[in-house]
């Protein structure tokens, strides 16, 4: 790309770690007119969506308007969803007819969930990818405690009470913890008629472990946490089937239940325009070392949504995790100021700063230094805290959040245990639950 006396539009889609970290860090160059745009008007935090979920954290804890985080700023915003990209007349289409053209554009709108194809499990189990995903969560978790306390049968109850979780990596780890707890602790409290029946969690894993990718120290410490919470961990093994009622099992064993969490892959988002030629594993764009799509001037993908093959200790991409896609966002602002004085762009090599979980209300693990130090107990907690603390956008987010971890901590309770029922809702029971917070 030429120099230019004049701004080049800097089109950015998504707002979540990738695109934030790459404006913050362009913000303010005065040779870039920057537009974010996001399918919904505010920023939320993915890691903390499972603390929506069980009613430990409401939503504007973790979340924040795009257009009051760029008050009094020259960053521009427009909600709306890509339908397609002309790459080569270098324009964007929306959802809602516009077409916006760019001088530069960055594909940073990550990924959403995979179901391998499976369609009954698409339809009656439950992801955890956005803030709608963990609201609806919510009301039906408190919705089945409700139908639990007051079931006929045995098996009613069981049914409704226990609660499947496929994917054994973070997500699916700390849920599995959380609602562990919650039982123990706040059904016990809240539902006399459940004490002695409080049915099962269930946590299935295809790897032979618990998150996999740490180092088997944290293997087995994850294991030990996981019996002492009373989850029943299944490894080596996959979920084929869900119906509504029971889920089935690659072994053939059935788990009646009504509730399966479905925390097991993701796939990149994907826009027209983009040739299938560039489209790597898991719908992943294939980038090069500057991340470029290939064959594609002007136009990058960061994080989730791109595959890069370059790096030497990554030859079949780099994991899907917040980390890699902060260091390439801050990375591509780097590459992008160079670019518009001449010079060359740099490949980019990550570095991995370490792997963290929390399980339950005060376990955690830590893999720091490459998996050389490893932590668990009381110090890989605050590491935990210090670092998703960190990651919230404004400081509002970080108190408000940080006062309900001490409470919740303290109080061994949670408080945003209320369904919230729009009219609709309410006139068509067939209907999800609306939380209206």
């Amino acid at each position: 790309m030429k120099r230019s006396p004049y701004k080049i539009k800097l089109m950015v889609v998504g707002g979540g770690f990738a695109g934030l970290t790459l404006i913050e860090k362009l913000k303010g160059n005065s040779h870039f007119e920057i537009t974010l745009i996001d399918r919904n008007n505010y920023n939320y935090f993915p890691p903390l969506l499972y603390q929506v979920a069980t009613g430990f954290l409401d939503p504007a804890s973790i979340s924040y308007p795009f257009r009051k985080l760029f008050r009094n700023s020259d960053i521009r915003f427009r909600i709306g969803s890509v339908i397609s990209i002309d790459t080569n007349g270098q324009r964007l289409l929306l959802d809602q007819g516009d077409e916006l053209e760019y001088g530069i554009l960055v594909l940073a709108a990550g990924a959403r969930t995979n179901f391998y194809g499976n369609k009954n499990i698409e339809h009656y189990s439950t992801p955890m990818k956005t803030i709608d995903d963990a609201l609806k969560m919510r009301n039906k978790l408190l919705g089945l405690f409700e139908r639990a306390a007051v079931a006929k049968t045995e098996e009613e109850r069981k049914r409704l009470l226990n609660i499947v979780i496929a994917g054994g990596g973070p997500t699916g780890v700390e849920v599995a913890g959380m609602l562990a707890e919650m039982k123990q602790n706040v059904l016990r409290k809240d539902y006399p008629e459940l004490r002695n029946d409080l049915g099962t969690v269930y946590l299935v894993e295809g790897a032979p472990n618990l998150l996999q990718p740490m180092t088997v120290k944290t293997h087995s410490k994850v294991l030990q946490i996981m019996e002492k919470l009373k989850v029943r961990v299944y490894l080596n093994t996959l979920v084929s089937d869900f119906n509504g009622k029971e889920v089935i099992l690659n072994s053939g064993e059935k788990i009646a239940t009504e509730t399966l969490i479905w925390a097991a892959g993701i796939s990149a988002n994907l826009f027209q325009g983009i040739s299938n030629e560039v489209i790597g594993k898991g719908n992943r764009i294939q980038v090069e070392g500057t991340n470029q799509v290939l064959g594609i001037p002007n136009v990058f993908a960061l994080g989730d949504m791109s595959i890069q093959t370059s790096d030497a200790n990554y030859p079949f991409g780099h994991p899907q995790v917040a980390q890699v896609a902060i260091q390439q966002a801050r990375h591509l602002g780097n590459n992008l100021k160079r670019l518009v004085k001449g010079f060359s762009m740099r490949d980019f090599v990550y570095k991995p700063k370490g792997d963290l979980a929390i399980i339950g209300r005060s376990n955690a693990v830590a893999d720091l230094i490459s998996g050389k130090l490893h932590l668990h107990g009381l110090a890989a907690l605050f590491i935990w805290l210090f670092v998703h603390l960190r990651g919230l956008v404004q400081y509002r987010n970080k108190v408000v959040t940080l006062y309900h971890w001490v409470v919740a901590y303290l109080t061994n309770d949670i408080s945003l245990r209320m369904v919230f029922n729009d009219k609709q809702t309410e006139s068509s029971p067939e209907k999800d639950t609306v939380d209206t917070l």
